[in-house]
């Protein structure tokens, strides 16, 4: 995103540590870069408000349960990988990781329909090729 207009920081780079600002996850010297942008830049202020709204409504219905250090360290590593995908213009690409847990009473298989016979067309009601129930009886 940009405004248009110059700045000493683009709005890009401003927007990509907008987290890290956020947090206090910064350096003094490029909070005072980004502080200086948002009094400059409206569009970077408005999006500043709103994630620093959403970071709170998070924080009022999650604040009670603690990040494990793993989970951070992998979230973090992605966003920096897909960051600097789309600074190089590569495509990104989302991976989502799924586990499913399959109990094994549950995990019986469907019935299989019988094939239909050759000579179902001898019996009324059956029209020849049309699928026969399981356990009807074969001839």
């Amino acid at each position: 995103m940009s405004c248009g207009d110059p700045h000493e920081t683009e709005c890009g780079e401003v927007l990509d540590h907008l987290y890290e600002f956020l947090d206090n996850e910064m350096a003094e010297g490029d909070c005072a870069k980004l502080r200086v942008h948002f009094d400059e830049c409206s569009p970077c202020l408005k999006q500043y408000g709103l994630e620093q709204a959403i970071k709170a409504l998070i924080k009022r219905s999650c604040g009670c349960d603690d990040t494990p250090t793993d989970l951070r360290s992998k979230v973090l590593a992605r966003i920096d990988s897909i960051r600097a995908g789309q600074r190089s213009g590569e495509p990104v690409v989302v991976a989502v990781e799924t586990t499913v847990e399959v109990h094994v009473e549950a995990a019986r298989p469907a019935p299989r329909p019988v094939q239909a016979r050759e000579d179902a067309g001898d019996e009324p009601g059956v029209r020849p090729g049309a699928p026969v129930e399981a356990g009807a009886p074969a001839e």
